[in-house]
C-alpha cells in the first residue's frame, strides 16, 4: 500500500470516530434518504446534520443527488472494499426507521 491510500484509509477511519456521522453512515447503508428524513431519524437539527454531511461527502463517503427541493444522500463505498466489510458488521436501522419514514413529508414533490 502506498502512503497516500493510508492517509487516506485514516481519515476515512477518524471520521467515522464520530458517533453522529457513524450514525448517518449506518442509516444512508442500503439506502437513499434526505436531509428533513436523517434530522427527524436522529432527532437533531438540519445545520448538524448538514455539517456532518458535508464532511463525509468532503471525504468522498457519501454522494448528493438533487431532485427538485431536496437534497438525497446515499453511501459510495464502491471504491473502498475496507470499508465494505466493516458496514457488514455494522447494526442495520432499517427496521427501526421504517414507520418515521412513511410519516415525512419531505417526498411530497421530489
Amino acid at each position: 500500500m502506498n502512503s497516500i491510500l493510508l492517509e487516506q484509509m485514516s481519515d476515512q477511519f477518524k471520521l467515522l470516530g464520530d458517533r453522529t456521522r457513524m450514525n448517518i453512515v449506518s442509516l444512508l447503508y442500503g439506502q437513499e434518504l434526505c436531509v428533513c428524513q436523517l434530522v427527524e431519524l436522529m432527532d437533531t437539527t438540519q445545520p448538524n446534520i448538514s455539517q456532518h454531511l458535508r464532511k463525509l461527502k468532503d471525504a468522498g463517503l457519501v454522494r448528493e443527488k438533487r431532485r427538485g427541493q431536496w437534497s438525497y444522500y446515499h453511501l459510495q463505498l464502491e471504491d473502498k472494499p475496507h470499508l465494505q466489510e466493516i458496514f457488514k458488521y455494522v447494526p442495520s436501522m432499517n427496521g427501526k426507521i421504517k414507520d418515521k419514514l412513511s410519516k415525512l413529508s419531505c417526498e411530497i414533490g421530489a
